[in-house]
């Protein structure tokens, strides 16, 4: 009964590291996405250099670890230069978080990109399209549409990655859960943090899954 009546009490506490991992990793996603859809055009550019450019920004931010980009952004780039410091530590791992994620998407993108019939391109040059023009109007609207099923799973990959933020001592719930053991020297505050866990990705792969049904190709 005591213990049913500490994990009530734990529950606001959780509820704000919750409000704090889901947040980031919704501004993360996001704004991964709008970087990665430039990373993906540039690994496919004729230009060499922005191939090149683009290659190696996503071979860097794949072949190395989450954590240890994280803990360069808050604690590696002030050594830098004071003038790279982030203080503020929900905008530090929004930073790390929109650099990696941007990295998985853009190859995510260009799958996509790739899989669309490549008469529609040469149809919409024969119609006079520029380039630009054709991946803007046609090629990425359809692609878009590809994109549901690989982009929710990436969401779910960083929801769960979040509790690495833990680290840098932002209060998410991985952070709040921590510190509720610590402090009750009790480590059964885990139970209702990771069911918290369980709702929250069951809530958005519900989500994503509805968006498959009515937008996906993928029948």
């Amino acid at each position: 009964m005591n213990l049913l009546k500490d994990m009530i009490g734990w529950v606001p506490s959780l509820l704000a590291g919750a409000k704090v991992t889901i947040s980031l990793t919704i501004i993360s996603v996001c704004a991964g996405l709008v970087l990665a859809l430039f990373l993906a055009l540039g690994k496919m550019s004729r230009s060499p250099l922005l191939n090149k450019l683009s290659g190696a920004y996503i071979f860097f931010f794949r072949g190395t670890p989450l954590l240890m980009q994280l803990y360069f952004v808050y604690y590696g780039l002030p050594q830098l230069t004071p003038l790279l410091t982030i203080n503020n530590r929900f905008f530090a791992a929004f930073i790390a978080f929109a650099l990696n994620s941007a990295a998985y998407t853009a190859e995510i993108i260009r799958a996509a990109i790739q899989s669309i019939d490549k008469g529609q391109l040469e149809a919409s040059h024969a119609l006079g399209m520029s380039y630009a023009q054709t991946m803007r109007l046609v090629i990425v609207p359809q692609s878009i549409r590809r994109l549901i099923p690989p982009v929710g799973n990436e969401f779910i990959m960083v929801l769960k990655d979040a509790s690495l933020v833990s680290i840098i001592a932002l209060a998410d719930i991985t952070k709040v859960t921590r510190s509720i053991s610590s402090s009750t020297a009790s480590a059964m505050v885990y139970i209702p943090a990771m069911i918290l866990y369980l709702i929250i990705t069951a809530v958005f792969t519900v989500v994503f899954n509805r968006l498959e049904k009515k937008y996906s190709v993928y029948e």
